[in-house]
C-alpha cells in the first residue's frame, strides 16, 4: 500500500498543481459539466452536485489517493485535475487521470501536469508502474500519454456506447525503469 496523505503543491513553468480549495468548485463544475469532458471521460451530466461539492472538499484528507488540482497560474483558477489513485498490489502499481476543462485546452497544461505528477510519484514514492485508459476517439490524449511515456498494453473493445458507437479503451502503463530512461534522456536535452 502506498500512502499519500502530504498534498504537495507542484510547480511548472506553465502550471501550478495543488490541493482542492473550496473556492475552486465552480471551476470544478464548468470542467465536468463541459461537453468535451463529458465525452472524454465518457461520463453522463446526471450528477448529484451536493455529493461532487462533499467530493472535492474531502480530497485533501485521503490517504489512499492523491487529488491536485490543476491551476492556470496566469488566470489563477482551476483548469483540471490531476489524479493518482486505484492502488493494485500485484503490480505496485496506481491508476493515473486527469481532465482539462474549457479554460485550460490546447496550451500545453495537461502536457505539463502529466509530467508533474508522474514525475512527483516516481520520485516520491515506491511504486513500480502508473496505469491509464483512454477512449480511441480521444487521440490528442494519447499522444500526451505516449510523450510522456506511457505505452500501449491493451484494447478494452467496445468499452463504452457513445452516439450509438461502440469506443474501445487503450490501456496504457508507464514503468519506473521507462520513466527513469526518459527522464535521464529530458534532463540531458536541457
Amino acid at each position: 500500500m502506498i500512502v499519500l496523505s502530504y498534498k504537495p503543491l507542484i510547480e511548472g513553468e506553465n502550471v501550478r498543481l495543488r490541493p482542492f480549495k473550496t473556492e475552486d468548485f465552480p471551476f470544478i463544475e464548468e470542467c465536468l459539466k463541459d461537453p468535451e469532458v463529458l465525452k472524454l471521460t465518457g461520463s453522463t451530466t446526471d450528477f448529484d452536485w451536493d455529493f461532487i461539492r462533499n467530493w472535492y472538499e474531502t480530497r485533501n484528507d485521503q490517504t489512499d489517493r492523491l487529488d491536485l488540482a490543476i491551476v492556470d497560474p496566469a488566470q489563477d483558477v482551476l483548469v483540471g485535475e490531476a489524479v493518482i489513485n486505484l492502488y493494485y498490489e500485484e503490480n505496485h502499481s496506481m491508476n493515473f487521470r486527469i481532465l482539462i476543462g474549457p479554460r485550460g485546452r490546447n496550451r500545453g497544461l495537461g502536457t505539463e501536469a502529466t509530467h508533474l505528477i508522474v514525475d512527483y510519484i516516481f520520485g516520491n514514492t515506491t511504486l513500480h508502474e502508473l496505469t491509464l485508459s483512454v477512449f480511441d476517439f480521444n487521440p490528442r490524449a494519447r499522444h500526451v500519454y505516449e510523450k510522456v511515456g506511457f505505452v500501449p498494453v491493451s484494447v478494452d473493445k467496445n468499452d463504452l456506447e457513445y452516439e450509438g458507437e461502440w469506443i474501445d479503451s487503450i490501456n496504457m502503463k508507464l514503468t519506473r525503469e521507462n520513466w527513469q530512461g526518459l527522464n535521464n534522456i529530458r534532463h540531458l536535452k536541457r
